[in-house]
């Protein structure tokens, strides 16, 4: 093991203390992923020309948030933490004591698509491909909180720039947290918002987003320390990495169905790359 490493920066994981309050970094990366994709969300309507409003835009972005963190919670409490949530069910109400998943926070926001879709009478792909270029800089910003928090650290490394993190014991470990922050915040983002500039068919942007999270969280578990209560199945493979390999799957098939079977999907109307 190599003596050189980084120097984990010391930042308190607590923003602000008022009195009992208490303003957690983590949770300002939240707040700062939710209000850029306001943002963007409400720039891109206005240039839709009547194809999406502001006040669809709000009750989309509603839905969103309470799917991710219902979503969020549950999914971590199923696929991370069950045998303690079937001894001690309120432990899902316990959220405050952290954990969050984020192949559960994306089947709650699926869910709050196909309810928003189904109330404004849109295709449900019409609805994906508007939300899915918006999503990665919150991921970002996610796991930049995550990094501050000195959690989710990656496994024990003699690469020059593996840190000692506070919780993670003497020995330096990848910045995971950084890795995933560049791929699944900068570099999806980029991507995804590239891609939809040129208007491809309807479901390619949503299958971009499942195949290019999907592969970088595959890769990234690959140097990410295991969940501790789970381990790796069958000595190689993670948790997140069994989730994420059907994504990968159905984002090649969406892509394949929409270039080659694009009537599956439905035609194309005015306001699908709103």
């Amino acid at each position: 093991m190599s003596a050189t490493h980084l120097n984990f920066p010391k930042i308190d994981p607590v923003l602000l203390s008022v009195g009992p309050l208490q303003i957690h970094w983590y949770g300002v990366m939240y707040l700062v992923g939710f209000l850029f994709a306001m943002w963007l969300a409400n720039r891109r309507a206005d240039r839709s020309a009547g194809a999406w409003s502001r006040q669809e835009v709000s009750d989309l972005m509603f839905y969103g948030f309470l799917g991710v963190i219902l979503g969020g919670r549950i999914g971590y409490v199923l696929f991370y933490n069950l045998p303690l949530f079937l001894d001690d069910p309120l432990y899902l109400l316990r959220i405050w004591q952290g954990g969050m998943s984020f192949h559960g926070g994306l089947v709650g926001v699926i869910l709050a698509m196909v309810w928003f879709a189904h109330r404004t009478h849109r295709h449900f792909f019409t609805v994906a491909d508007f939300v899915a270029p918006l999503v990665p800089f919150g991921l970002g910003a996610g796991r930049l909180g995550n990094f501050i928090n000195g959690e989710l650290w990656g496994r024990v490394s003699d690469v020059p720039w593996a840190m000692v993190f506070p919780t993670g014991g003497p020995e330096p470990r990848h910045p995971s947290q950084l890795y995933q922050f560049a791929l699944e915040g900068v570099l999806l983002f980029l991507i995804l918002n590239l891609v939809w500039r040129r208007q491809p068919p309807r479901g390619v942007i949503s299958g971009l987003f499942l195949v290019c999270y999907g592969l970088f969280r595959i890769l990234v578990e690959f140097v990410r320390q295991p969940d501790a209560q789970l381990g790796l199945y069958f000595n190689l493979i993670s948790m997140g990495q069994i989730l994420s390999l059907p994504m990968v799957l159905a984002g090649l098939l969406m892509i394949w169905i929409a270039y080659r079977k694009p009537a599956w999907f439905g035609v194309r109307q005015q306001g699908d790359k709103a």
